[in-house]
Protein backbone atom coordinates (compact mmCIF):
# COMPACT_ATOMS: atom_id res chain seq x y z
CA UNK A 1 0.00 0.00 0.00
CA UNK A 2 2.78 2.28 0.39
CA UNK A 3 6.47 2.45 -0.88
CA UNK A 4 9.05 4.58 -0.52
CA UNK A 5 12.78 4.11 -2.32
CA UNK A 6 15.89 5.79 -1.79
CA UNK A 7 13.81 9.08 -0.89
CA UNK A 8 15.93 11.68 -0.18
CA UNK A 9 14.85 15.67 1.07
CA UNK A 10 17.29 18.51 1.60
CA UNK A 11 16.00 21.74 2.54
CA UNK A 12 18.47 23.96 1.20
CA UNK A 13 21.65 22.16 2.56
CA UNK A 14 19.81 20.35 5.36
CA UNK A 15 19.65 17.19 4.31
CA UNK A 16 15.98 15.93 6.43
CA UNK A 17 15.69 12.38 4.68
CA UNK A 18 18.46 10.28 3.81
CA UNK A 19 17.40 7.50 1.65
CA UNK A 20 14.80 6.22 3.00
CA UNK A 21 13.31 2.83 1.60
CA UNK A 22 10.04 1.64 3.00
CA UNK A 23 7.35 -0.69 2.21
CA UNK A 24 3.95 -1.29 4.20
CA UNK A 25 1.18 -3.80 3.77
CA UNK A 26 -2.37 -3.73 3.57
CA UNK A 27 -3.93 -3.87 7.21
CA UNK A 28 -0.61 -2.78 8.82
CA UNK A 29 -0.72 -0.24 11.70
CA UNK A 30 2.97 1.03 11.60
CA UNK A 31 4.08 3.20 14.25
CA UNK A 32 6.51 5.89 12.98
CA UNK A 33 8.70 6.69 15.81
CA UNK A 34 11.57 9.09 16.01
CA UNK A 35 13.21 12.60 18.07
CA UNK A 36 12.29 16.03 17.00
CA UNK A 37 13.67 16.58 13.83
CA UNK A 38 14.76 12.87 12.77
CA UNK A 39 12.85 13.44 9.30
CA UNK A 40 9.02 12.28 10.52
CA UNK A 41 6.94 14.98 9.63
CA UNK A 42 8.92 15.27 6.32
CA UNK A 43 8.37 11.57 5.46
CA UNK A 44 4.81 12.29 6.21
CA UNK A 45 4.39 15.57 3.80
CA UNK A 46 5.91 13.41 1.10
CA UNK A 47 3.89 10.36 1.15
CA UNK A 48 0.69 12.84 1.34
CA UNK A 49 1.66 15.33 -1.84
CA UNK A 50 1.92 18.04 0.50
CA UNK A 51 5.71 18.63 -0.73
CA UNK A 52 8.08 16.95 -3.20
CA UNK A 53 11.14 14.47 -2.40
CA UNK A 54 14.71 15.71 -3.39
CA UNK A 55 15.19 12.38 -5.31
CA UNK A 56 13.49 8.80 -5.25
CA UNK A 57 10.24 7.62 -5.66
CA UNK A 58 7.34 7.35 -3.44
CA UNK A 59 3.86 5.61 -4.45
CA UNK A 60 0.39 5.06 -2.11
CA UNK A 61 -2.37 2.35 -3.22
CA UNK A 62 0.30 1.83 -6.71
CA UNK A 63 0.17 5.43 -7.21
CA UNK A 64 3.34 7.76 -7.61
CA UNK A 65 2.83 11.11 -4.91
CA UNK A 66 4.43 13.05 -7.38
CA UNK A 67 3.27 12.31 -11.23
CA UNK A 68 -0.73 11.08 -9.90
CA UNK A 69 -0.51 13.38 -6.68
CA UNK A 70 -4.58 13.93 -7.06
CA UNK A 71 -4.79 9.73 -7.85
CA UNK A 72 -3.01 9.63 -4.33
CA UNK A 73 -5.00 12.04 -2.37
CA UNK A 74 -8.27 10.01 -3.09
CA UNK A 75 -6.44 6.90 -1.44
CA UNK A 76 -5.43 8.55 1.53
CA UNK A 77 -6.88 10.22 4.35
CA UNK A 78 -4.51 12.76 6.54
CA UNK A 79 -4.69 13.94 10.62
CA UNK A 80 -2.15 16.14 10.90
CA UNK A 81 -0.98 16.85 14.59
CA UNK A 82 -3.38 19.99 14.36
CA UNK A 83 -7.10 19.00 13.25
CA UNK A 84 -8.27 21.29 10.10
CA UNK A 85 -11.12 22.47 11.94
CA UNK A 86 -13.71 25.69 11.19
CA UNK A 87 -14.81 26.33 15.09
CA UNK A 88 -17.68 28.24 13.57
CA UNK A 89 -19.65 25.16 11.39
CA UNK A 90 -21.40 22.38 13.00
CA UNK A 91 -19.93 18.72 12.63
CA UNK A 92 -22.42 18.02 10.29
CA UNK A 93 -21.75 20.86 7.45
CA UNK A 94 -17.99 20.68 8.02
CA UNK A 95 -18.53 16.84 6.92
CA UNK A 96 -20.56 18.10 4.17
CA UNK A 97 -18.16 20.25 3.30
CA UNK A 98 -15.11 18.11 3.31
CA UNK A 99 -17.52 15.28 1.14
CA UNK A 100 -17.84 18.01 -1.90
CA UNK A 101 -14.21 18.69 -1.56
CA UNK A 102 -13.89 14.95 -2.04
CA UNK A 103 -15.68 15.40 -5.10
CA UNK A 104 -18.52 12.69 -3.30
CA UNK A 105 -21.88 12.69 -4.78
CA UNK A 106 -24.84 14.31 -2.71
CA UNK A 107 -26.82 10.70 -1.69
CA UNK A 108 -23.41 9.03 -1.18
CA UNK A 109 -22.57 11.77 0.95
CA UNK A 110 -25.07 11.95 3.15
CA UNK A 111 -24.52 8.17 3.98
CA UNK A 112 -20.99 8.49 4.51
CA UNK A 113 -21.40 11.14 7.55
CA UNK A 114 -23.76 8.70 9.02
CA UNK A 115 -21.38 5.63 8.59
CA UNK A 116 -18.66 7.86 9.81
CA UNK A 117 -20.66 9.68 12.40
CA UNK A 118 -21.97 6.42 13.99
CA UNK A 119 -18.53 4.72 13.94
CA UNK A 120 -16.59 7.17 15.39
CA UNK A 121 -18.95 8.10 18.22
CA UNK A 122 -19.94 11.92 16.43
CA UNK A 123 -23.84 11.47 15.34
CA UNK A 124 -25.20 12.87 18.16
CA UNK A 125 -22.77 15.66 17.91
CA UNK A 126 -23.66 16.54 14.21
CA UNK A 127 -25.33 19.60 14.95
CA UNK A 128 -23.23 20.65 17.63
CA UNK A 129 -20.59 24.10 16.77
CA UNK A 130 -17.13 22.36 16.33
CA UNK A 131 -15.93 25.60 18.99
CA UNK A 132 -18.08 24.15 21.45
CA UNK A 133 -16.60 20.94 21.43
CA UNK A 134 -14.08 19.38 23.24
CA UNK A 135 -10.54 18.49 22.58
CA UNK A 136 -11.68 14.63 22.21
CA UNK A 137 -14.46 15.29 20.41
CA UNK A 138 -12.50 17.99 17.77
CA UNK A 139 -9.42 14.99 17.46
CA UNK A 140 -12.76 12.55 16.53
CA UNK A 141 -14.60 15.38 13.50
CA UNK A 142 -10.51 15.43 12.37
CA UNK A 143 -10.47 11.75 12.33
CA UNK A 144 -13.75 11.62 10.59
CA UNK A 145 -12.75 14.11 8.09
CA UNK A 146 -10.00 11.86 7.52
CA UNK A 147 -12.01 8.48 7.12
CA UNK A 148 -15.36 10.33 5.02
CA UNK A 149 -14.21 9.47 1.72
CA UNK A 150 -13.10 5.74 2.60
CA UNK A 151 -9.58 5.64 2.14
CA UNK A 152 -7.30 2.79 1.68
CA UNK A 153 -4.75 4.58 3.43
CA UNK A 154 -4.79 6.33 6.91
CA UNK A 155 -1.88 9.10 7.99
CA UNK A 156 -2.34 10.21 11.51
CA UNK A 157 0.21 12.09 12.90
CA UNK A 158 -0.38 12.66 17.18
CA UNK A 159 -3.49 11.69 17.00
CA UNK A 160 -4.13 11.75 20.61
CA UNK A 161 -2.08 14.02 21.93
CA UNK A 162 -4.22 16.46 24.71
CA UNK A 163 -6.15 13.65 25.04
CA UNK A 164 -7.40 12.43 28.62
CA UNK A 165 -6.66 8.95 29.79
CA UNK A 166 -10.04 7.33 28.83
CA UNK A 167 -10.21 9.60 25.44
CA UNK A 168 -6.41 7.51 24.26
CA UNK A 169 -7.99 4.33 25.26
CA UNK A 170 -11.43 5.07 23.34
CA UNK A 171 -8.87 6.18 20.20
CA UNK A 172 -6.52 3.45 20.32
CA UNK A 173 -9.60 0.94 20.12
CA UNK A 174 -10.84 2.67 17.40
CA UNK A 175 -7.02 2.93 15.28
CA UNK A 176 -7.21 -0.81 16.23
CA UNK A 177 -10.74 -1.33 14.37
CA UNK A 178 -9.86 0.60 11.39
CA UNK A 179 -6.89 -1.30 10.73
CA UNK A 180 -9.82 -3.73 9.40
CA UNK A 181 -10.72 -1.95 6.49
CA UNK A 182 -7.23 0.63 6.14
CA UNK A 183 -3.48 0.23 6.37
CA UNK A 184 -2.11 2.97 8.69
CA UNK A 185 0.70 4.82 9.36
CA UNK A 186 0.75 6.57 13.52
CA UNK A 187 3.45 8.97 13.88
CA UNK A 188 3.25 9.91 18.06
CA UNK A 189 5.51 10.56 20.63
CA UNK A 190 3.59 8.44 23.23
CA UNK A 191 5.92 5.02 23.58
CA UNK A 192 3.38 3.13 25.85
CA UNK A 193 0.61 3.86 22.23
CA UNK A 194 3.13 2.41 19.88
CA UNK A 195 3.10 -0.57 21.73
CA UNK A 196 -0.35 -1.14 22.63
CA UNK A 197 -1.89 -0.76 19.34
CA UNK A 198 1.06 -0.91 16.67
CA UNK A 199 1.79 -3.93 14.77
CA UNK A 200 5.00 -2.39 13.56
CA UNK A 201 7.40 0.11 14.31
CA UNK A 202 9.87 2.42 12.28
CA UNK A 203 12.37 4.20 14.14
CA UNK A 204 13.62 7.06 12.41
CA UNK A 205 16.90 9.30 13.55
CA UNK A 206 18.59 11.83 11.83
CA UNK A 207 17.14 11.28 8.61
CA UNK A 208 17.66 7.54 8.56
CA UNK A 209 15.91 4.42 9.27
CA UNK A 210 17.80 2.52 12.58
CA UNK A 211 15.26 0.04 13.68
CA UNK A 212 12.16 -1.52 11.83
CA UNK A 213 10.25 -4.86 12.97
CA UNK A 214 7.67 -5.70 15.48
CA UNK A 215 7.31 -4.03 19.20
CA UNK A 216 8.35 -7.32 20.36
CA UNK A 217 11.00 -7.79 17.82
CA UNK A 218 12.64 -4.16 18.70
CA UNK A 219 12.49 -4.98 22.59
CA UNK A 220 14.29 -8.40 22.15
CA UNK A 221 17.21 -6.29 20.04
CA UNK A 222 17.50 -4.16 23.09
CA UNK A 223 20.82 -4.31 24.97
CA UNK A 224 19.32 -2.52 28.04
CA UNK A 225 20.29 -4.92 31.20
CA UNK A 226 17.13 -6.52 32.67
CA UNK A 227 16.80 -5.38 36.36
CA UNK A 228 15.52 -7.15 39.87
CA UNK A 229 14.27 -4.93 42.33
CA UNK A 230 14.54 -5.77 46.29
CA UNK A 231 13.63 -4.31 48.98
CA UNK A 232 14.59 -6.34 52.73
CA UNK A 233 13.35 -5.42 56.25
CA UNK A 234 16.84 -5.24 57.19
CA UNK A 235 19.40 -2.40 56.62
CA UNK A 236 23.30 -3.90 56.08
CA UNK A 237 25.52 -2.11 54.87
CA UNK A 238 27.22 -5.57 52.99
CA UNK A 239 23.84 -6.27 51.18
CA UNK A 240 24.75 -4.84 47.97
CA UNK A 241 28.29 -6.49 48.42
CA UNK A 242 26.28 -9.61 49.04
CA UNK A 243 24.02 -9.30 46.24
CA UNK A 244 27.10 -8.87 43.51
CA UNK A 245 28.53 -12.23 44.33
CA UNK A 246 25.58 -13.90 43.22
CA UNK A 247 26.10 -15.40 39.39
CA UNK A 248 25.44 -13.45 36.30
CA UNK A 249 24.83 -10.55 38.64
CA UNK A 250 26.40 -7.64 36.64
CA UNK A 251 26.09 -4.68 38.78
CA UNK A 252 24.11 -3.33 41.98
CA UNK A 253 22.35 0.11 42.54
CA UNK A 254 21.49 1.08 46.30
CA UNK A 255 18.39 3.63 45.97
CA UNK A 256 17.36 5.83 48.58
CA UNK A 257 13.55 6.64 48.43
CA UNK A 258 11.94 9.13 49.98
CA UNK A 259 9.47 8.11 52.68
CA UNK A 260 11.10 4.20 52.66
CA UNK A 261 12.91 3.52 55.66
CA UNK A 262 14.98 1.00 53.66
CA UNK A 263 16.62 0.97 50.61
CA UNK A 264 15.83 -0.51 47.49
CA UNK A 265 18.27 -2.53 45.65
CA UNK A 266 18.27 -2.57 42.07
CA UNK A 267 19.91 -6.05 40.48
CA UNK A 268 20.90 -5.53 37.07
CA UNK A 269 21.69 -8.64 34.77
CA UNK A 270 22.19 -9.51 31.10
CA UNK A 271 18.53 -10.08 29.11
CA UNK A 272 17.65 -13.69 28.85
CA UNK A 273 18.56 -14.42 32.23
CA UNK A 274 16.59 -15.02 35.07
CA UNK A 275 18.22 -14.70 38.74
CA UNK A 276 15.23 -14.26 41.43
CA UNK A 277 15.53 -18.04 42.31
CA UNK A 278 19.26 -17.39 43.32
CA UNK A 279 18.58 -14.24 45.20
CA UNK A 280 15.86 -15.63 46.65
CA UNK A 281 17.90 -18.08 48.03
CA UNK A 282 20.99 -15.35 49.20
CA UNK A 283 18.15 -13.93 51.30
CA UNK A 284 17.34 -17.25 52.84
CA UNK A 285 20.76 -17.81 53.34
CA UNK A 286 21.23 -14.67 55.17
CA UNK A 287 17.62 -14.72 57.16
CA UNK A 288 17.25 -11.30 55.76
CA UNK A 289 13.20 -10.87 55.46
CA UNK A 290 12.43 -10.18 51.62
CA UNK A 291 9.85 -7.21 51.81
CA UNK A 292 9.43 -7.32 47.76
CA UNK A 293 10.94 -8.30 44.77
CA UNK A 294 9.60 -7.92 40.94
CA UNK A 295 11.65 -7.89 37.72
CA UNK A 296 11.92 -4.76 35.30
CA UNK A 297 12.80 -5.46 31.77
CA UNK A 298 13.77 -3.68 28.60
CA UNK A 299 10.76 -1.46 27.32
CA UNK A 300 10.18 0.22 24.19
CA UNK A 301 11.58 3.38 25.79
CA UNK A 302 14.92 1.81 26.20
CA UNK A 303 15.32 0.71 22.56
CA UNK A 304 14.25 4.48 21.69
CA UNK A 305 16.68 5.82 23.58
CA UNK A 306 19.24 3.48 22.55
CA UNK A 307 19.32 4.03 18.92
CA UNK A 308 18.61 7.88 18.92
CA UNK A 309 21.41 9.00 21.42
CA UNK A 310 24.65 8.44 21.02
Amino acid sequence: MIEMKNVTKFYDNFRALNCIDLSVEKGEILGLLGPNGAGKTTAMRILTSFIPATSGTATVAGFDVFEDSLEVRRRLGYLPETPPLYPEMTVGSYLNFIGELRELPAKLRRTRIDYVADRIGLLESLPRVIGTLSKGYRQRVGLAQALLHNPEVLILDEPTVGLDPNQIIEIRGLVKDLAQDHTIVLSTHILPEVQATCTRVIIINKGKIVADGTPEELLSKSTAANRVHLQFAEHYDAIADNLRRVDFVDNVIKVEKAGERQPVYVVETKKDRDIRAKLFQLAVSKNWTLLEMHSETASLEDVFHQLTTN
